[in-house]
């Protein structure tokens, strides 16, 4: 039996995850292709984890072009039931200042280039996505980042853009608009992926800028994104023994039937070689 894993996807900056025991490296084949990079099996705290740095070792995989749907099935595959997802924002609010943390609980998704669900033709699923983290895991990273000595802002909506070129002025302001709390380029279609298989999914939010909204502060560079992110890594590494420490064991949540009710496709409609590959997301359903 495949054991049950915390998985971790780390965004920018952090492409290693130090003090895993245990430590092995392992290729996971899907059927959407490679994920992003190979992924290291080990323990932390005491707690089985999969840790998988979402833009490859060495950042080599822009936003747009990032194997999400491989991504995250192949956590599943390794027993991930739980995903910390590491990512670098922009503050589109003056309260949120770089070097903060944010913990989002909404999303907004305006990305176009990529593919966001397991399922299309011959299946259709529509999982529900109204509360799109799971507010368990959330409200544990929360916590993990406040013991770590975080500055934290709890909830928020992160709105997800195509990238890879930050934004313009005209664009920031529209987005500021929306009332949104923080802005990036990955977590969509992630935090959907997530929910279709039925994992619990939340983010630690890094706060590295004001994307290009804010009059006083410098226009968004990776410079200046390198710099803040430097300063945060260590500190997101704290979060995540923290969190791993303290994340129940067992779910209560309603991430785990997740589809229960989310395929309106018959049953004997949907085609064997179909069902063969989904097997891991709908086996039980179908």
């Amino acid at each position: 039996m495949t054991e049950r894993r915390i998985g971790i996807i780390g965004g920018s900056g952090l492409y290693e995850m130090e003090g895993v025991e245990g430590k092995e490296e392992v290729a996971v084949q899907t059927p959407f292709g490679d994920p992003s990079d190979s992924i290291l099996l080990g323990h932390l705290a005491d707690r089985a984890v999969a840790f998988l740095p979402r833009h490859g070792r060495g950042h080599r995989i822009s936003p747009s072009r990032i194997n999400y749907r491989a991504n995250i099935f192949a956590l599943k595959k390794l027993g991930a039931e739980w995903i910390i997802s590491i990512t670098a924002v922009g503050s589109m609010k003056e309260e949120i200042e770089p070097g903060q943390i944010v913990i989002p609980d909404q999303f907004i998704d305006r990305t176009w280039l990529r593919e966001p669900s397991f399922f299309g033709d011959g299946v259709v699923v529509h999982a529900a996505l109204a509360n799109p983290v799971c507010s368990t895991l959330a409200a544990n990273l929360a916590d993990a980042s406040e013991e770590a000595g975080a500055k934290v802002r709890r909830g928020g909506t992160y709105i997800c853009i195509e990238g890879p070129q930050f934004s313009t002025r005209a664009e920031s302001a529209v987005y500021r608009s929306f009332g949104v709390d923080v802005i990036g380029m990955t977590n969509m279609p992630e935090a959907k992926l997530a929910r279709e298989a039925e994992i619990c999914y939340s983010t630690v939010a890094l706060a590295t800028d004001y994307d290009c909204w804010h009059p006083q502060w410098e226009d968004v560079t990776v410079e200046r994104v390198l710099d803040i992110l430097g300063k945060n890594v260590e500190m997101a590494r704290d979060v995540i023994r923290e969190a791993v420490r303290t994340i129940p064991t067992d779910r209560s949540c309603k991430c785990p039937t997740a589809l229960r009710s989310a395929i309106i496709t018959d049953r004997a409609a949907i085609p064997e070689q179909m069902k063969k590959d989904l097997d891991l997301l709908i086996g039980k359903y179908v």
